[in-house]
Order: structure tokens, then C-alpha cells, then sequence
């Protein structure tokens, strides 16, 4: 056999016994033993961690929607296809004339270090395992009001892994991964051709690559989610500088600070319409266990400090993170309202009226991504969290949209953000399934 045919055959067969031995060893691990309703709401059950768990891998695999299936609407809702043929769409914003922004977009590239990590990368549909990002934001139009996009055009090209927009005034801003832009922009323009003019940088690289950004009632502060380089500071703080925080940016003087912190990964941003306090999604820490640690949504406190790395939940130390921090505990914010661990909650908006029906009139509609790390698996649909009158979550989550997976355990889509269209509708964008789903009061 000649010498490069064998290097190459004993190349390809160490490549396949390396991802057999990480399917091995990632594929162990500790199950889920509680339901996810009892991680779910203001008082979880918190789990007993377990210091030699290893983590197992359980992304579900693609098999996108297909003959015209689509996600199950809730008991008093339907759903129907609002836009298709996306590129990865994660997240909108919904203009005052009702056209829909969409950012078509994916982790900006990565190194690829060592077979662990190619495996790892092509699980968790990473960039730098060959997963573009379209890096594009698309304008849909619904212009004669029947329900579905029929008009389609690119806004904006070239961006840099964009993932939130903010409209103020003739200003359009855009968060690229590394940087809040903005372009002068005219509601109803179709393309916009100016260049970008930067506000300020941001953090890039590492983990937890979504910038989402939310401006004030006044138009003169940007709130900006920025999540964590890693899963418990492992690089060490010195690369987490300015992450895992929501940060305000001052649009007169372009100047930044940290608005609160100890947000592992924020994503979700929405203003409570009965009190007006800033609300979030956030993803919490990895590699404890199926039931570790629940993500959640809280209001958002000016200088509250929410517990990562060193804590969860309030208080609940994390022994991993060396050295502790005992003195960091009594100024420990607890979140609002537990979604569950590892249901990767993103979207998040407010209701802005009863177009759904009263049960949907006062609370928040939240996208859960879905678990990549947790059996049985957890998310992969879309919940209503009911609302009291104080602003506060008040009862159980409400399935709003579920089949995403199939019954044969497949991903046929996921969901990311969530907007209200201008007719009280609400749209879901789904990165798997290429589509914007739009729920509306079954009639």
C-alpha cells in the first residue's frame, strides 16, 4: 500500500475512534430527575449538585419542517407561515409602519482547536465548524395585511454577526457582535446604502456571541446584553471584562457602563408596560446536571449583581469557581421567575394588548431555544408567563407554540425572538427551521 493512501486511511480512522470516544464520553452522564415544571417559576426546586457529573451531549438533529408541517398552536390560539426561505433568522424588531426587520445571522467564525472541539462545533452548529453567517438584515412586508410576508428585501449587508435593532427617530441601530452601529434610516426605505457609523465597541469573541440592544422610553440610553466568554470564568476574569453584564450607552457622549451584573448570558430585553422596568432572558451556567442551573427572566436592577460566576439563584454557590467569594453572597440578587434548566430562553416581549385573547393580555411571550446537554430534553417552544398587576410574574408558564421537536425526537425548528406585529399578532423567528411563525387568536 502505498505510504500516503495508508497515513491517509490511519488519519481518517483515528479521526472516527476520537469522536467514537467523545461520543462515549460526552454521551454519559447524569439524566434529568426533576420535571421541568419544578424548576420552573419564582421559588424552583434547586437541585443537589453533583461534582462528578459529566456532561452529557443531546442536541437534537435537524429534520426541518416538511410538507407543510408546522409548529402546534396553543388551546384559543393559530399559527400560520409568516416568512420563509431564511438563512438562520434570529431575531426582530417590528417598525411603526409594520414592516419586519429580521437579522439572518450565526456566531461569527471560529478557531477550530483539536478534534473535541470540531465535535463539538458541529453539534452545536458553530460557525467555525462551517456554519456561516448570512450577516444580513432583511426587510419583510405584509402589504395587503393577510398574514404573510409577500415582500422581501435586504436592508443591510455586511454586517458583522448582527443580532439586535433599535429604531430612534431617523436613526436605525444595529448590534454587531463587536460593536453597536447606526445608519440613518427612513421608515420605508427597503435598502439601506449609508455607511455605518460606530457608537461603541463591544466585547467580541469567546462564547455567548448575541448582542441585543433595547433603547429607553427618551431614545437616549441603548441597553445592551453582552454574555460571558465562558461557562464559569474558566479563561479567568481577565477575558470577561465588560461581559456578562447589560451595559448602558450614553448615545450624546458615547460613553458605556455597567448597567448590572453577574448575567451569565442575557439575551431577552422588554420593558414591563404596567411599571416600566427593564426585563431579560438569561442562560445560566453549564455542566452541573440536568437540573442546574435553571435559566431564567428577572427585572433588571440598576447596580444588582446577579451571581455569575460565583453563585446561582441568589446564592447557591458554585464550588467550581476558585477562589470564592463569600463576601459577593449578601449582595446577591435572587432572578424573578425560573424557566427551567438548560431550556435556553431568548426572545422575550411583552403583550401589548388582548388581540390573543384575555389569557394572553398581561404577561411576556419568551422563546426557549431548547437544551443541547439535558435528557430528556427541555425548551424548544414558546411559553406565556402570566403577569399580575405589580408587574411580577404571577402563575405557571403557558405553552404558546410546542412541536418543535418531533415525536421522533428531531428538530424540526427552533425558536429565538419574539416580537408583536402592528396587529397585536405575535411573530417567532425559528434559526432551524428558516421560517417567522405568527400566532394569532384562533378564530
Amino acid at each position: 500500500m502505498p505510504s500516503l493512501l495508508r497515513k491517509t486511511l490511519i488519519g481518517i480512522g483515528l479521526v472516527i475512534f476520537a469522536i467514537a470516544i467523545m461520543y462515549l464520553i460526552l454521551t454519559r452522564g447524569q439524566d434529568a430527575k426533576l420535571s421541568v415544571d419544578a424548576v420552573t417559576g419564582p421559588k424552583p426546586t434547586i437541585a443537589t449538585e453533583n461534582s462528578e457529573f459529566i456532561p452529557n451531549v443531546d442536541v437534537a438533529p435537524v429534520d426541518r419542517w416538511r410538507d407543510g408541517a408546522k409548529p402546534a398552536a396553543g388551546a384559543g390560539l393559530a399559527v400560520n407561515e409568516f416568512a420563509a426561505g431564511l438563512d438562520h433568522p434570529r431575531w426582530m424588531t417590528v417598525l411603526p409602519n409594520g414592516d419586519v426587520l429580521v437579522a439572518e445571522t450565526n456566531s461569527p467564525p471560529r478557531p477550530v482547536k483539536g478534534i473535541a472541539d470540531w465535535v463539538m462545533g458541529k453539534l452545536l452548529g458553530r460557525a467555525g465548524a462551517g456554519v456561516p453567517s448570512a450577516n444580513r438584515i432583511t426587510l419583510l412586508r405584509d402589504s395587503d395585511g393577510d398574514g404573510t410576508a409577500d415582500q422581501k428585501s435586504v436592508l443591510l449587508s455586511g454586517l458583522n454577526s448582527p443580532f439586535g435593532m433599535a429604531l430612534i427617530g431617523d436613526r436605525l441601530y444595529v448590534a454587531n457582535t463587536d460593536a453597536v452601529v447606526a445608519f440613518p434610516f427612513t421608515v420605508g426605505q427597503t435598502r439601506i446604502s449609508a455607511p455605518a457609523e460606530k457608537i461603541v465597541a463591544l466585547p467580541g469573541g469567546g462564547n455567548h456571541w448575541a448582542r441585543n440592544i433595547i433603547a429607553n422610553p427618551a431614545g437616549t440610553l441603548l441597553y445592551v446584553t453582552v454574555g460571558s466568554s465562558s461557562n464559569i470564568a474558566e479563561k479567568g476574569l481577565d477575558v470577561e471584562e465588560n461581559r456578562a453584564n447589560i451595559l448602558e450607552v450614553d448615545l450624546a457622549s458615547k460613553s458605556v457602563r455597567i448597567f448590572a451584573g453577574g448575567l451569565r448570558n442575557p439575551n431577552g430585553l422588554d420593558f414591563e408596560p404596567t411599571t416600566g422596568g427593564l426585563w431579560t432572558t438569561v442562560n445560566e451556567r453549564d455542566m452541573l446536571g440536568g437540573d442546574l442551573a435553571p435559566d431564567y427572566m428577572t427585572r433588571v436592577e440598576f447596580g444588582a449583581f446577579y451571581g455569575w460566576p460565583y453563585s446561582y439563584w441568589g446564592g447557591y454557590v458554585d464550588k467550581r469557581v476558585q477562589p470564592e467569594r463569600p463576601d459577593l453572597l449578601e449582595y446577591t440578587k435572587r432572578p424573578d421567575y425560573a424557566l427551567g434548566a438548560h431550556t435556553a430562553p431568548l426572545g422575550l416581549v411583552f403583550a401589548s394588548g388582548d388581540e390573543l385573547g384575555a389569557r394572553f393580555a398581561n404577561g411576556a411571550f419568551v422563546g426557549l431555544h431548547g437544551s443541547w446537554n439535558r435528557t430528556p430534553p427541555s425548551g424548544y417552544k414558546v411559553i406565556f408567563v402570566p403577569f399580575g398587576d405589580n408587574g411580577y410574574p404571577n402563575g405557571k408558564p403557558v405553552d404558546v407554540l410546542t412541536g418543535f421537536l418531533s415525536a421522533k425526537g428531531k428538530a424540526q425548528g427552533r425558536p429565538v425572538g419574539v416580537a408583536m406585529d402592528k396587529q397585536g399578532a405575535l411573530l417567532v423567528a425559528d434559526d432551524v427551521g428558516n421560517r417567522i411563525w405568527r400566532v394569532t387568536a384562533a378564530r
